[in-house]
This record gives C-alpha cells, sequence and structure tokens, in this order.
C-alpha cells in the first residue's frame, strides 16, 4: 500500500472513508480474491491513485471479509467502485472498465478548478479572512458562472460584511431550485434583518412606541434592532403587535418578518414554535 491507497475493514469505515471524503475524494473498491475482472481493475485504480498524487484516496475493501458493509452499501456485484465526497457517495460504477473510461469517471468525481478555489476560499472564511476569501469566490465564479453554491458563499460572506445590497442580487441570481434550498432560505431570512444593522437609536425608537404604539414603522425598525442584538423574544414581540394592530401595513410585513424570524432560529426553537402558535391565533 501507498499514501494514495489503503485496505480498510467495516469499522474503519467512518473514519477512513465518509471523514475524509470531506477533505478529498474517496474510490471504494469492494473486491474479493476470487474475483477475475477484480485483478484486472484493481491495477488500474491504484496507479491512477498514484498518478494523481493525493487527489483522491482509493480505499480498497474485501467485500468477503466485510460483508455487512457491502449489503449496507448496497453492493450486489464486484469489482463495484462507490466514490464519496462531502461525506456521502456521489457516483459508482461496477464491473471492470479500461483505464480511459476509468479516467472519465474520476473527471466526474474530481472538484474542478473552481470548486478546489472555492474550498480554498471558505477555509480563508473560516480563519477570518473575509475580504480574501471574497475574492477567491469572485475568481470561482468567474470559472463557473452559473453555480450556485459559489453565489451562496459569496452572499453568506457579503451579510457578514454588512453588504447586504450585494448579497441581495446573488440570491436573487440563484436558480429557482437552488433559491428553494434550506440555506437559501436561511440567507434570505439574514437579509431581512441586515438593514437593522445601520445606525440606530434604539432609546428613541423605544419612546416612540411608547409614546405612540401605532407607529409601526418604529416598531418594525425596533423588531429588526432586537434581532440583530439576538434579543429574538422581544424582536418577536414587537412583531406580533405589528401583525394584531394592522395585517395590512408594510405589505404584511409583520406576519412575514416573524416568519424570516423562524427561519433564523430554526423550527425547534422555543420560541420560534410559541411564537408560532401566538401568530396563528391572531389570524384567526
Amino acid at each position: 500500500m501507498t499514501e494514495n491507497v489503503t485496505e480498510l475493514n467495516e469499522s474503519e469505515f467512518q473514519n477512513a472513508v465518509v471523514e475524509e471524503s470531506r477533505k478529498r475524494p474517496v474510490l471504494v473498491d469492494f473486491w474479493a480474491p476470487w474475483c477475475g475482472p477484480c485483478r484486472s481493475l484493481t491495477p488500474i485504480l491504484e496507479k491512477l491513485a498514484d498518478e494523481y498524487a493525493g487527489q483522491f484516496l482509493l480505499a480498497k475493501i474485501n467485500s468477503d471479509e466485510n460483508q455487512a458493509l457491502a449489503g449496507e452499501l448496497g453492493v450486489r456485484g464486484i469489482p463495484n467502485v462507490k466514490a464519496f465526497y462531502g461525506g456521502q457517495m456521489v457516483d459508482e460504477f461496477t464491473g471492470a472498465m479500461p483505464e480511459g473510461m476509468v479516467r472519465q469517471f474520476l473527471e466526474r468525481v474530481l472538484p474542478s478548478e473552481a470548486e478546489k478555489r472555492r474550498q480554498a476560499a471558505m477555509k480563508a472564511y473560516e480563519s477570518g479572512e473575509a475580504e480574501q476569501a471574497l475574492a477567491g469566490l469572485d475568481t470561482a465564479q468567474l470559472l463557473e458562472p452559473d453555480n450556485d453554491i459559489i453565489r451562496m458563499d459569496r452572499a453568506e460572506i457579503l451579510l457578514k460584511l454588512g453588504r447586504a445590497a450585494e448579497a441581495d442580487r446573488l440570491l436573487n441570481e440563484l436558480s429557482p431550485l437552488a433559491a428553494m434550498e434550506p440555506r437559501a432560505e436561511h440567507l434570505k431570512a439574514e437579509l431581512t434583518f441586515a438593514d437593522g444593522e445601520e445606525a440606530t437609536d434604539v432609546g428613541k425608537l423605544e419612546a416612540r412606541v411608547s409614546n405612540d404604539p401605532q407607529d409601526l414603522t418604529a416598531r418594525l425598525a425596533l423588531a429588526k434592532h432586537y434581532a440583530n442584538q439576538k434579543l429574538f423574544e422581544r424582536a418577536l414581540q414587537q412583531l406580533l403587535e405589528i401583525v394584531r394592530t394592522d395585517r395590512t401595513f408594510g405589505d404584511d410585513v409583520g406576519r412575514k418578518t416573524m416568519l424570516a424570524l423562524f427561519e433564523l432560529l430554526g423550527n425547534d426553537h422555543e420560541l420560534a414554535s410559541q411564537y408560532r402558535r401566538l401568530l396563528a391565533a391572531s389570524l384567526n
């Protein structure tokens, strides 16, 4: 075995395959000593693993000695090669194939140049280098203009940098399917409260609401300020009062902003559950 080729058993699968695939693709080769086609395919896989010099890991698993794992992963015949990336299986093939076809399979599995740049940019972001990350993502987007994952990465960083208008533009450019993904919905919810980060005299807003409970503009600004300060219950209280006072205010902005805040909190959050019930009661 080499540093790019390893033999595994079932007990090692989670760490050596699933977790490792979060760093680079892992090709799992299910084989058996008696399998003739395996003897022709395995040398090709090993050769390519060394040729690609660590771009992917080849993990060889004897299916006879790991029958439970083979069954769990749906191995029906061998050789069976399953590609894992990002913690999940992304592609597979069964039977021996010539080297050219194996190379084509690899090209589908290995990250593109844009994906490599995206990953490097997000590592920079995690290290606190937001501007550097954004520059890397801009380059990645030029390589793959229609990549919605890159768009969402860029929107996330722009929101953190306070550049809400640019983030909004990117989110509006998402494809219809990508726009319905949970991450996109969460980013849209964050965008709802982005304007609340601007300089706000919270004392004046609170005074306006105290002096005139019908001042729904002040209530909305106050709710956004509270949400940005993570004072979520205070924010929900203000939004609920808007709904109770005037459902039509700002094109139903009270209810819509509550829904955005529920998205940020998550459906299982105690406040989200509590205020969903209160919102439903106020509407009925």
